[in-house]
């Protein structure tokens, strides 16, 4: 077991006190005290430790002293690193030492005096370092909100009345705005100080008329114009020849410490957080976030208990921001909707991911979701960007980094809707046409108002990469990333918005969205209950209640169909022929039973069919022949895929009317506009494999990576069939076997069609004695899925 102090023993495992986790055993303890959070927090610690004890507290000082007043005087006892002013006061300030031997120095002298002013000098106080958990959306709390606002929206006579009352409850008052004014005002004068000619500009939620209370306050610094001021300045004294230092530099210019035209993102980043940490008063937690896709400087205002972010390039969020208006001045209906929506996802936890970064939805993401739905309407309740890029004006043309961005100023330049339904139905129709949504065969487009294949954004042949790297600009780097959900800005065509959705976040969404169709078509939503139960929103915005998973629901690893991660050869199949599903599926079963028997030396106990084995092995005669049988079920299987593939594109959907009843005497003659059901048919499943693992291939794996890669190039975990191999070689040969076997039996099915196809593993352990499953199973989950694809793209490569 790992000596880290940190470290303590529970009565179900181990619990970590500096990152707050439970641990389940001794391997998972080993390999969290060596992981990067943990490492991290370790570090942070340290060095805090480490100021604290180079550090004394001064007070008696007067907002008049300059931080440089404070150095000179402190450095007769040792070298100084660094000054940490009060600046909202000014009465308070901490010296930090590079040596100890100063602290005792400074703390030994009777009398501090400097400028008349006697100073109190004491150790710095220290405090115990603790990691503060992100909030999370806790059901309760979510509950507990909704109970303030239930007695206000069972009151109003209408869903619409209820809809307008969550903007009135949410939206920005007057005076927040202004308060956000003033302190952009501020951050205006304070930086024109250091950047001549510089603009504070407001984006994103608090000027996009979508704000809600506490929003995040985005700002754009934008130095264009201090670029231009500072080039002239060195120009003009270079031909002056006054006041010009060694490199070219004015030595009496406020930026003399930094040329804006060579400087580095990261060093002028780094210059705006000094001056918001040392100018600005009431602002704190000054940090620069520089891993971010657009790197930022991350702020908090004490007084106003606002979170702020200033990027350096984001005019195209400045311009995305524009056209919200815009589309919220075209149509009053859009503010309810994408607030009822938004506050709905909340509460669902579909949305709000801490700290900015996670796997749900943002707000911008969640907005141009409803935008895309309301241009898809019949008729259409708003325009394609493309729509409106016809109604500007030459004046108004605008094009930001190579993208097209022009749309008119003027919501009256656009054209009034002949939509007429009410707020009820188009919050419903939003449910219905994303409850039925074909997101992996899928990229939305808003600047053409409609879905473009998937496929379309695959991987090009290496020819067309060619020429397309020769003829690739800077404005124009890249393709979309793809992932579950596909949702293209409506001007930068290369980014996701919901990139950041993983899998599992999207089949929530589309769930929520299933259950709120149902809901929807119910009397509680249409109708206020004479007896005062809750109708409306009220039911619809109910949280879950967590509860306790059944007992028997088996542990299960999804395997999706990813057409950006398919082999070549599958991939041009895609396009020809309807079946690529069904020969997919076989040869995941077959990359499976390889990573099981090959690469993790697990004995596989699998039924032989030589139909499916020849099958399988078209085009992967070197991968090892399958053993399952599933042809029997496949076939059984087919007719249900192609059948799903055949479903029409999702529309809006009517709302407010129940099914009509059939008046004839034939009750095979379906309801108008209804499909007639479709025949049950079975999932395609394959006999269950009865596995046996005798070794602990799962702990320790990431150590012994390491020490088989030392010598070679560092490659991803799971990327490499024969170094996973070698490793859990290298585990069986050192460490003993289990004392009771992991025993267990692996069901593989396929479910899902068209391109939202997926295999699933239910694992069932027979004999778990020592209590082995679970830790075998996590490894798996996270293992085999990035193991499989590597099997499918090496069956490609040997083809």
């Amino acid at each position: 077991m790992s000596s880290d102090a940190d470290i303590q023993t529970t009565l179900r495992g181990f619990f970590c006190s500096l990152c707050n986790a439970n641990l389940p055993n001794m391997p998972s303890v080993e390999q969290h005290v060596k992981g990067r959070k943990h490492q991290t927090l370790s570090t942070v610690r340290s060095t805090r430790k480490t100021q604290e004890e180079h550090s004394v507290f001064v007070s008696g000082i007067k907002p008049e002293i300059s931080q440089t007043d404070i150095t000179e005087y402190f450095e007769q006892f040792g070298p100084v690193t660094d000054v940490i002013m009060d600046k909202d006061k000014g009465v308070f300030a901490i010296v930090q030492f590079s040596e100890t031997d100063s602290i005792q120095a400074a703390l030994s002298c009777v009398e501090h005096k400097m400028k008349g002013l006697k100073l109190r000098v004491k150790p710095r106080e220290k405090k115990e370092f603790k990691l503060i958990p992100k909030k999370k959306n806790d059901p309760q709390n979510l509950q507990q909100v909704l109970d303030r606002l239930k007695p206000d929206l069972c009151q109003l006579g209408s869903v619409d009345a209820q809809m307008k009352f969550i903007v009135e409850r949410f939206q920005l008052g007057e005076n927040e705005k202004k308060a956000r004014s003033l302190l952009i005002q501020l951050l205006q004068e304070v930086f024109v100080e250091f950047f001549p000619d510089s603009q504070v500009l407001p984006f994103g939620s608090s000027v996009n008329t979508f704000g809600i209370h506490s929003c995040d306050l985005d700002l754009f610094l934008d130095l264009e114009n201090t670029k231009v001021f500072q080039a002239q300045a060195k120009s003009t004294m270079q031909q002056s020849g006054e006041g010009v230092s060694d490199d070219g530099r004015s030595e009496d210019s406020i930026l003399s410490d930094i040329d804006l035209s060579t400087a580095s993102p990261a060093e002028v980043l780094d210059l705006v957080a000094t001056i918001l940490n040392r100018c600005v008063p009431s602002v704190h937690k000054v940090h620069v976030v520089s891993t971010a896709r657009l790197p930022v400087v991350k702020f908090h205002h004490r007084e106003l208990n606002l979170q702020g972010d200033i990027t350096l390039n984001n005019r195209l969020g400045v311009r995305n921001t524009c056209f919200l208006q815009l589309c919220s001045g075209v149509e009053e209906r859009l503010r309810p909707l994408v607030y009822t929506i938004r506050y709905w996802a909340k509460q669902k936890q579909l949305a709000g991911n801490p700290s900015g970064a996670g796997p749900l939805l943002n707000n911008y993401a969640l907005t141009l979701l409803v935008i895309f739905y309301l241009q898809n309407c019949d008729p259409p309740v708003l325009p394609t960007v493309d729509q409106l890029k016809d109604m500007a004006c030459e004046e108004e043309e605008c094009e930001i980094e190579g993208w097209n961005c022009t749309f008119p100023s003027q919501p009256i330049a656009v054209q009034r809707s002949r939509n007429t339904q009410d707020l009820c139905s188009l919050l419903s129709g939003f449910f219905s046409f994303y409850a039925k949504f074909d997101f992996a065969a899928s990229v939305i487009s808003l600047r053409e108002g409609h879905t473009l294949p998937v496929v379309n954004f695959l991987d090009q042949t290496k020819e067309d990469e060619i020429v397309q790297e020769e003829q690739r600009t800077k404005s124009h780097p890249h393709r979309p990333k793809l992932g579950p959900l596909n949702l293209l800005d409506p001007f930068e065509l290369s980014h996701n918005v919901a990139g950041n959705l993983n899998e599992r976040s999207l089949r929530s969404f589309q769930k929520e969205c299933q259950e709120a169709e149902k809901y929807c078509r119910s009397l509680q939503f249409q109708h206020k209950s004479t007896k005062g139960k809750s109708w409306g929103l009220v039911r619809l915005f109910t949280p879950h209640v967590e509860v306790e998973h059944n007992k028997t629901e088996l542990p299960t690893i999804s395997i999706p169909f990813k057409p950006a991660a398919l082999p070549q050869v599958l991939g041009d199949e895609l396009h020809v022929t309807g079946d690529v599903f069904r020969l997919w599926f076989r040869r995941v079963c077959s990359a499976v039973e390889v990573v099981l028997k090959t690469v993790l030396k697990c004995h596989v106990d699998a039924p032989q069919d030589s139909e499916f084995s020849e099958d399988a092995a078209v085009g992967a005669e070197d991968m090892e022949t399958t053993s399952a049988s599933i042809n029997a079920s496949l076939n059984d299987s087919a007719a249900s895929v192609e059948s799903q593939n055949e479903a029409s594109p999702p529309r809006p959907a009517d709302v407010g009317s129940k099914r009509p009843l059939s008046s004839g005497s034939d009750d095979t003659v379906s309801p108008h506009g209804k499909k007639p059901r479709l025949a049950k048919r079975r999932r395609p499943e394959i006999p269950p494999w009865t596995c046996v693992q005798k070794h602990a291939v799962w702990a320790g794996r990431r150590k012994v990576r390491r020490e088989l890669m030392k010598d070679a190039d560092c490659k991803p975990e799971g990327s490499c069939v024969e170094l996973e191999a070698q490793v859990t070689a290298h585990i069986t040969e050192k460490e003993p076997e289990l004392r009771e076997p992991v025993e267990f039996r692996v069901q593989l099915l396929m479910v899902g069609g068209t391109e939202n196809t997926k295999t699933l593993l239910k694992l069932e352990p027979s004999n778990d004695k020592a209590g082995d499953f679970q830790d075998f199973f996590h490894f798996l989950e996270g293992f085999l899925p990035k193991m499989v694809e590597t099997v499918l793209l090496k069956e490609e490569g040997s083809a």
